[in-house]
């Protein structure tokens, strides 16, 4: 008997190519979800829904089906003909997951004006822009979610990670909160999940050495997968987690606590 009740109700994930987005995929597929996966990256895309395809065709619960878009989350234009696209393609939208991200390192002195524009146009928002254009369709669903993906840098003020990055999980958290207010009147609760430091390919911005350092000051003594931070991204889509809205829930291992 599944734990939590996610079947049959109809996905979005950005950055669903690999990473926390391919792995809520996977986690939601098993979980007899129909997730629509996307990403900028076609190449990626279709390696991860081929690798999808495999397990819902062996051991996902009934109706799992994953179908790829390939979308920029910068350009709002690309966002709203592909969520139609998939509004059309399944007749509905009950979730939107925003993993969709990328990570920069620089100093302070090194930002460069486009480098940060470019990066606050795909973390925070395409994320914002995302829910936008998604909303006509999760105000039609009796399950709305939207789960944004913040970090531990904007619990922390980042470490290595650049001002640029921290600022756009800050306004992760703030958005957030934001439409947790404003979309509650239609039942639609807005969460996130703040990660702290996960392996995935977004750590190959920083050295051996850096993440060494880093990971001695996690309390449980290890890096996250994916799969941690998956799993609470799955609750709080589920029937179980109806009454939890407006909530940043940390993933971290103790690397920080509030």
């Amino acid at each position: 008997m599944a734990i939590l009740t996610l079947s049959g109700r109809v996905a979005i994930v950005t950055g669903a190519a690999q990473g926390i987005g391919f792995h809520t995929a996977k986690m939601m597929c098993r979980e007899g979800m129909k997730v629509a996966l996307i990403d900028s990256n076609t190449e990626k895309l279709g390696k991860a829904t081929e690798q999808l395809t495999s397990i819902t065709d062996s051991s996902c619960a009934a109706g799992a089906v994953a179908v790829p878009f390939t979308c920029d989350v910068s350009d709002d234009n690309a966002i709203e003909k592909t969520v139609n696209e998939i509004a059309t393609h399944f007749g509905q939208i009950d979730v939107l997951v925003n993993s969709a991200g990328i990570l920069s390192v620089e100093r302070i002195p090194d930002i460069k004006r486009e480098n940060w524009d470019h990066l606050l146009a795909v973390n925070l928002s395409g994320s914002f822009f995302m829910v936008q254009k998604a909303l006509p369709y999760l105000k039609q669903s009796k399950h709305g979610r939207v789960i944004n993906i913040s970090s531990v840098a904007s619990r922390k003020g980042g470490g290595t990670c650049s001002m640029t990055y921290n600022a756009s999980k800050g306004g992760i958290s703030a958005i957030t909160r934001g439409l947790a207010r404003q979309l509650a009147p239609f039942g639609i609760t807005v969460n996130a999940v703040a990660p702290g430091i996960i392996d995935t390919p977004i750590q190959d911005a920083y050295t051996k050495e850096t993440l060494r350092e880093t990971t001695s000051q996690i309390l449980l003594g290890r890096m996250g997968d994916s799969d941690d931070v998956a799993a609470g991204i799955c609750y709080l889509v589920s029937e179980e987690a109806g009454y939890v809205t407006g909530v940043i829930l940390d993933i971290n291992g103790g690397f920080w606590i509030g």
